[in-house]
């Protein structure tokens, strides 16, 4: 049969396409021949950079690969997330965030280096660390309702300290206010490691934070847990109430994940996203994230995309309650 020569030339083209694609699925398969960075935009010792040291212990194991994590701090993540939005989209640049990034970022801040919706790729919804609420033994509360009714009792007399302005501790106690219309006077301090001690020393009455930082001072009496910011009740404290039983739907708990820059292949994208899943669901991992207060989740990009659009209509809502605008 005679091809011609436009035959041939087409032929060509489509041997030429098949041996690219090929080639691909070899690179897909191979993944990764190269260390992995993963970028953290907090300080180390922070919850993102601890849990995506201990992933990335795992996935090193798993990979024959180093999974390096590189801390870039500043900006509530902002300079982190703008490097691997610019970083090439090869799948050896990883972003190990909180939800602010999206969430919050992008109604806190006037103008941001990076687009939330285009420059980045959800690839793993990793874990999820709730809030509790605590306060000093002084409070005459035992209960999240009796503290409903002692600050509505009294407008105005009690204060809260959060980790600084436009926090998630912020937001949320911002939107807690409002839901209940109580009037509590915000305190922001630079970090849990000043909020916290406040609260332990009595220079204010309540505050938000994550169960490490509390436990020892609850067990030792010199704080109270009343409630935490998520859906439902920790196992670390199932005595403690959700404040979603009081405001349904109710939910800031911060949530962790990975991102990608986008243009990075849909295959690389899954397979990491597949053994995330699997590392965070071994029994060691489980119990090492349980004890930091911090639940495993391993759910699909995809997953962790629709929660990041939920999460960013309620913190929209709370940083316009707030007032809280970063220029």
């Amino acid at each position: 049969m005679h091809w011609g020569l436009g035959g041939s030339v087409r032929w060509l083209g489509i041997a030429a396409l098949l041996a690219a694609q090929a080639a691909f699925a070899q690179g897909v398969k191979s993944y990764p021949e190269k260390p992995v960075r993963v970028v953290v935009g907090y300080s180390p010792g922070g919850l993102p950079d601890t849990i995506a040291r201990l992933i990335g212990q795992k996935l090193s194991e798993r990979w024959g690969q180093q999974f390096v994590v590189e801390n870039k701090p500043g900006a509530n993540g902002i300079l982190g997330a703008e490097y691997v939005a610019k970083a090439a989209a090869d799948g050896y640049t990883l972003l190990m965030t909180d939800n602010s990034t999206h969430a919050i970022n992008p109604f806190l801040y006037s103008k941001l280096p990076y687009d939330a919706d285009k420059d980045l790729i959800p690839v793993s919804l990793t874990a999820r660390a709730p809030l509790f609420l605590a306060v000093h033994p002084s409070v005459k509360a035992n209960s999240f309702q009796e503290l409903i009714a002692l600050v509505k009792a009294e407008p105005g007399k009690y204060s809260y300290g959060s980790s600084g302005i436009g926090s998630t501790h912020h937001l949320c106690m911002e939107y807690l206010k409002s839901s209940l219309n109580l009037q509590i006077t915000h305190v922001p301090y630079k970090g849990t490691g000043q909020s916290v001690p406040a609260v332990v020393g009595g220079q204010v009455p309540m505050v938000l934070s994550g169960y490490p930082t509390l436990a020892a001072h609850a067990k030792d009496g010199r704080v109270k847990l009343l409630a935490i910011n998520s859906l439902k009740r920790s196992e670390l404290a199932p005595h403690v109430p959700a404040i979603a039983e009081t405001i349904p739907g109710f939910d800031f708990a911060p949530t962790f994940g990975l991102f990608a820059p986008n243009g990075t292949p849909r295959d690389i994208i899954v397979k990491i996203g597949a053994d995330v899943a699997q590392v965070v669901k071994l029994p060691d991992v489980v119990e090492r994230l349980k004890n930091l207060g911090i639940d495993p989740i391993g759910a699909s990009g995809e997953e962790w995309a629709r929660l990041l659009k939920s999460d960013a209509e309620r913190y929209a809502k709370a940083v316009k309650i707030s007032g809280a605008k970063v220029d």
